[in-house]
């Protein structure tokens, strides 16, 4: 499979969100900034984020929705961008929501039952309108804070807490029927299913030490991040160290797409057919463009 470079020099872009006219959204995490990248590749400026803008999807509203992290320690590695610990002026995690044409930026959530957000990761609307979001959780040097599955509904007034004490949620999607919620986890390595019984409803786990219905555990050392959903049901997760997407298949076969870049995080699909590809090399603040083998799910809301 062939990808070009289609930008680069962004400063940790993540968050890819493909819009009709061709062009693509991101944000950049140590750039603190939503940015858009334009069909002849210019790139513009949508808003500034201060902390750490992390996941992006268009809500109901046609805005667009971050989590944003509350920021990292930044570290150069062999002309790599590295994010390390929570920054120490870290402002704390938070729901965003950004008005593409004004630039405005407003604050959802910041906190969940009195409890405050750590690092918000990534999100995925549903049909209803609602959106499942990864709580990351963040580390200093003294160890990790737990991270968390929640629901949020899109217009500020309500957040439940869906699955608590997680290790490292990341990327979280949804398939095509809407029945079940699948996120990566990754320092585990493992891609887990929520299945649902509706709008921020999730049934139990078959034990109660489980996060929910394993699908699959890779092998050696691999750092899942974030993923969107195939229209066949396949989950594309970004994978860092063997850089690439892996492909997880619901009954927990996996493959794996290489490219030469140890950090895609993250990818975004669209086009007239869906098969268009947008990935995110982080560390080294590039993005690339490929031809996908099948189409994309297409995402509840688009701008």
């Amino acid at each position: 499979m062939d990808f070009e470079i289609v930008a680069e020099g962004l400063r940790f872009p993540e968050g890819p969100v493909a819009l009709s006219d061709g062009g693509l959204l991101v944000v950049e995490i140590a750039g603190e900034r939503l940015t858009r990248i334009m069909p002849d590749g210019s790139i513009r400026t949508v808003a500034d984020l201060p902390g750490g803008p992390n996941g992006a999807a268009i809500g109901p509203d046609g805005k667009v929705y971050i989590c944003n992290n509350g920021g990292f320690e930044w570290h150069e590695a062999d002309g790599l961008l590295i994010p390390g610990h929570r920054a120490h002026d870290h402002r704390g995690g938070s729901i965003q929501r950004v008005d593409l044409d004004s630039g405005a930026v407003e604050t959802l959530y910041t906190h969940c039952d009195g409890r405050p957000l750590q690092g918000p990761n990534d999100l995925a609307f549903d049909r209803h309108g609602g959106f499942w979001l990864t709580d990351h959780g963040t580390s200093d040097a003294e160890g990790r804070t737990w991270g968390a599955i929640h629901y949020a509904q899109a217009d500020g007034s309500a957040i439940s807490r869906v699955r608590s004490e997680v290790l490292s949620p990341n990327g979280i999607g949804l398939s095509p029927a809407g029945d079940v919620a699948y996120y990566a986890d990754t320092q585990t390595q493992r891609l887990w299913a929520l299945d649902l019984e509706g709008p921020g409803q999730a049934r139990a786990p078959e034990a109660p030490w489980l996060p929910g219905r394993l699908i699959a555990t890779l092998p050696g050392v691999q750092l899942l991040d974030s993923l969107k959903v195939e229209a066949g049901g396949r989950v594309c997760v970004g994978t860092m160290v063997h850089g690439g997407v892996t492909i997880f298949s619901p009954d927990g076969a996996t493959e794996h797409v290489a490219l030469p870049d140890i950090a895609i995080t993250n990818l975004a699909f669209g086009g007239p057919d869906m098969r268009d590809v947008w990935l995110t090399g982080s560390a080294t603040g590039r993005i690339y463009r490929g031809r996908w083998p099948r189409p994309g799910l297409p995402l509840a809301f688009v701008r």
